[in-house]
This record gives structure tokens, sequence and C-alpha cells, in this order.
């Protein structure tokens, strides 16, 4: 089956009138105006904040978040990534958005010493995810060559020509979610926005200026209290990742597993770490800096952080935070 091709609409006016437009707001003491919109997608909802941008544009962002969940969910059957895990070693050719994706998942793997590793996919539906969490008529299959972990460096990539190793299977999982808010919010920026925001399961990712002019003003989730914040912070272009042990639980017959999954163990990461939040420049970056909070100590791992230009801060099972060094850069 030939790849989907990502086209979003292109609003060329709208980007060569922008900065007439800004002109026009200029001492005016008013802002431009701001466009939200929430929908289901990924596992969970979407939400998308635009400012200064028509609404044919927020339409286009949808529509991009959407064509990535068709060429990136292993619940959707001739998505370019269940093609690549059933390809049995053979070549695919693919969308070049999953090709950014892929290079995001290897740069991941080795930013974090392999604490984030995408090729445990048959672990994670051993441990009990195998169906969509909100369509569980949607079942993930592999095929029985599929081994966990996959050969990472075996993966080979010739523009839009990917091959895993036979064996070897992927799963977009959180780095999706926080490369479509990437993207998102790149879409927008690209085609005339002021600002724009993009909340995908729990990963946002922001540019530009909020709809007060200032930097976006952010809250982190509270994994005690669905509807509160941890934290407040201030971003003005950059990513926030959440992860969190307690949203996604399953109980097979061996017990009860969350689908973080430690790669040393092939299971669920034994922690008392209930969410880990991580401020980092993009949203692909930010969700791969999470996995490490869940597998390390906790004092070492927001040392750390700093050191590979992120910020972290970490919730535990009795509601005490941690936090790194630098995160009170963001309050």
């Amino acid at each position: 089956m030939a790849p989907r091709t990502v086209t979003p609409r292109t609003f060329t006016a709208q980007a060569i009138a922008r900065d007439a437009v800004r002109a026009g707001y200029a001492g005016t003491g008013t802002r431009p105006e701001s466009l939200s919109r929430r929908v289901p997608l990924m596992g969970g909802s979407c939400g998308i904040t635009l400012v200064g941008a028509s609404a044919a544009l927020l339409d286009a962002t949808f529509a991009l978040a959407d064509c990535l969940e068709q060429l990136w969910s292993r619940f959707v059957n001739d998505s370019d990534i269940t093609r690549l895990n059933w390809a049995e070693g053979r070549e695919v050719d693919v969308d070049p958005l999953t090709v950014r994706l892929i290079r995001a998942m290897l740069s991941g793997a080795e930013l974090t010493h392999g604490d984030y590793d995408p090729t445990l996919l048959p672990d994670l539906l051993a441990a009990g995810y195998s169906s969509s969490t909100v369509a569980p008529s949607r079942v993930t299959r592999l095929p029985v060559s599929a081994r966990s972990p996959g050969a990472l460096a075996g993966i080979r990539i010739d523009g839009t020509t990917v091959r895993l190793p036979r064996g070897t299977t992927l799963d977009a999982g959180g780095i999706g979610k926080g490369l479509a808010a990437d993207l998102v919010c790149e879409l927008a920026m690209n085609e005339g926005a002021w600002g724009a925001l993009a909340e995908i399961g729990g990963d946002i990712a922001v540019s530009g200026q909020g709809a007060d002019g200032q930097a976006w003003r952010l809250g982190v989730e509270d994994p005690f209290d669905p509807a509160g914040h941890s934290a407040i912070v201030r971003l003005g272009t950059g990513a926030l990742a959440t992860s969190s042990q307690r949203k996604r639980r399953f109980t097979t017959a061996a017990g009860e597993h969350h689908h973080l999954l430690d790669p040393r163990s092939r299971d669920s990461a034994a922690t008392r770490v209930q969410t880990v939040s991580v401020i980092a420049s993009t949203g692909a970056r930010a969700e791969t800096l999470t996995k490490p909070g869940f597998l390390r100590p906790t004092a070492d791992y927001l040392a750390w952080l700093p050191t590979v230009g992120a910020a972290g801060l970490v919730v535990d099972h009795t509601g005490a935070l941690a936090a790194s060094e630098n995160w009170n850069l963001y309050r």
C-alpha cells in the first residue's frame, strides 16, 4: 500500500500579511483573537489554541493532528507503524513525518542511554495493553517473529524508505503525542499565527505569544486531582510533557501493570513515582526525558536533567514534589 502523504493546506496570503497585521495592532492596546478547540485524539484528547490566526488555519492544525494519528497509531491497520511492524525485515516506504518520528525515537534512546526504548511493544502487549483504551475493539497484533527488545541500532533509513530488522517493532506511544504537538505548532507558526499551543494526551508544545501577549501559562498535571495542578509554569517556546503511571493500568494473570516499562526488567517500572513532568525544547524531547524519572533515583535524575537542557518535576506516592534546580526559572 502506498504511504499516506501529509499535505496540510497552506495559507500563503495569511503568512505574507502577518507583519502588516501585527503592525496594525501595534500601539492600539488590543490583542488579536484567540481560537480554541478540543477533540478526542490519540487515545485521549487534543486541544489546540491559536492566537492571531484564522478558523481555517485552526481546522488545518486539527487535520494534521488527525493525519498523524492515522500514520502512527498501532491500532490503525494500515498506519505506517503497523506496516513497518509487519514488514518482517522488508523495506517500507513511509511518510516523511514518519521518518521524523523514527529519527526522534533513535535520538531519544541515545539521549536517555536506553531508558527510553520504543521497541518494547511485545512486552507492552503482554502487560495487558493490547486494546485501545477508547475503542476496545481496536486491537494491536504482531507477527510471531516479534521480539522485545528489538534491534534499535539495526534500523535503516534511506530517504522515506525504512527497514526494521526482522522481529523489531515500534510503538509511537508518548513520543508520537509530543512530536504531534510540535508539528501542530510548527504548522501554525509557519502559516502566520502569532502564537500556538497544542496539547495532545498530556504533552504540551507552545510557540509565540499567548493570548495575553505574554509567555504561555501552563498547568502541570496533579496525579491525585484531575481538576487540579501540581504547579503552574510560564513557557514561551518549548514544551511540557507529563508521564503518569496512574492513567493506563491493566490487570493480567500475573497481576496489575502500568504502561511505563523498564527496558531492563521488561516489566512495568517498579517505582513509587506517580508522575514526571519535563520542560524541554520540543515535545518529543520532553516526552522521552520523562522516562528515566521512573527508573532512576529521583535526586540523580533531577540533577541530570539540566545537563541535557531540561527541567523536571517529580510527584511521588505521598504527593510530595521534587524539582530540578532550574525548575524555578519557569515559574
